[in-house]
């Protein structure tokens, strides 16, 4: 590993940070790094970047390369989870709403240090949804399908609605905000969403709770049936080169399903809860936290490891096996929520809705020429 700088991070007031000091500067948080020598070469190689989001210290993570050193900043969004990148845009799950950034790639050069950043991300609008814990986001075109985990559905967004349920799992009888089966995955698949993870296949409030260790499960949304059983914790199912891959979270592990046989296959095993997963190439990036002392992960396998587990991205290499590339927050972030790659995109720059807190100044955007009053 390489040990890198510690930065003073800023808090929003809903990061989980203490009060603001009395003269109202915003609390801060210590963040240390660390990075294997493998991974700016690899990002480089691959000509992408990552962003990362953590829930926990409520900020989105661009982790990018500029003359061959790991660049990191840090974006505060209250209790950032789920997120979904295309070419001109990211969506970011936060608290009670999904913040969009658009892309401003023309601006990318110009922000300062001037010449580092070849993409550029900026806040631009916000959707309301209420607190619906948007475990993950994904694009099909130009439509945002969320996994609304309190309500146990699948939804889309419109101007008039908190939100729009498109598909529930058949066993889930009504629409409520009571998580009763923590739906928190979706694997899209030509343009729509093709599996989902749950926590349990139950239609109690919580109901997913008790047999956590064994009642996770992957489901075909096409058919609403479940096509493997017997998880601890399943998250982040994906289609990538035809094959169905998962991250079976309790064991720490990546896992190859078959949804025809319902068995799974481990691909490797990894030093953290695996929560967040983004397949490029024959690369698997994925999100590894250290779990709470909490009810939660009891009896889980991956308690058995506490001690060992770290938290940031492990990258994968899918053909062998081997974890070939780490990125770790040492201090300061102890959980990742979810991890998306940026192709095309080296060191990117974000600006997020709190700049000031990020350390940085608005970016403002204007028409070049004012339109007089009264023209259309």
């Amino acid at each position: 590993m390489t040990a890198v700088e510690t930065e003073n991070v800023r808090e929003t007031a809903d990061s989980g940070a203490a009060p603001p000091e009395r003269n109202g500067t915003p609390p801060t948080r210590e963040v240390r790094h660390e990075y294997t020598h493998s991974l700016p070469p690899l990002l480089s190689q691959l000509g992408v970047s990552l962003v990362v989001s953590t829930y926990q210290a409520g900020k989105v993570v661009a982790v990018g390369v500029a003359q061959d050193q790991l660049t990191l900043s840090y974006h505060n969004f209250e209790r950032a989870m789920g997120l979904a990148v295309k070419p001109d845009g990211i969506a970011v799950g936060a608290r009670a709403q999904v913040w969009f950034l658009r892309s401003a790639a023309d601006l990318a050069a110009q922000i300062e240090p001037a010449g580092r950043h070849d993409a550029c991300f900026l806040t631009r609008s916000a959707h309301y949804t209420g607190e619906i814990q948007a475990h993950e986001l994904a694009w099909a075109g130009d439509e945002l399908w969320v996994v609304n985990t309190a309500f146990g559905c699948l939804c889309t967004l419109d101007g008039r609605h908190s939100f729009v349920p498109r598909w529930r799992p058949p066993f889930i009888t009504s629409l409520a905000a009571e998580d009763r089966c923590h739906l928190n995955g979706m694997a899209m698949a030509d343009g729509a969403p093709k599996y989902v993870t749950a926590l349990a296949e139950t239609d109690t409030p919580q109901g997913w709770r008790p047999n956590k260790v064994t009642s996770g499960c992957l489901i075909d949304v096409a058919s609403g049936q479940t096509v493997a059983r017997g998880f601890a914790m399943p998250h982040s199912p994906r289609v990538h080169r035809g094959r169905v891959w998962m991250l079976h979270s309790g064991a720490g592990q990546l896992v190859l399903v078959d949804p025809h046989s319902g068995k799974a296959q481990m691909v490797t095993e990894l030093p953290g809860y695996t929560r967040g997963l983004a397949l490029y190439d024959r690369f698997a990036f994925v999100g590894l936290s250290k779990i709470r002392e909490t009810s939660t992960f009891g009896g889980m396998p991956i308690a058995e490891r506490r001690p060992e587990l770290k938290c940031g991205v492990g990258v994968v290499d899918i053909i062998t096996g081997r974890l070939v590339a780490h990125l770790e927050f040492v201090t300061g972030v102890e959980e990742i929520f979810d991890v998306q790659v940026l192709p095309g995109a080296r060191c990117p720059v974000l600006s997020g809705p709190y700049p000031a807190l990020d350390g940085g100044s608005p970016i403002w955007v204007v028409p070049q020429s004012a339109r007089p009053l009264g023209t259309k």
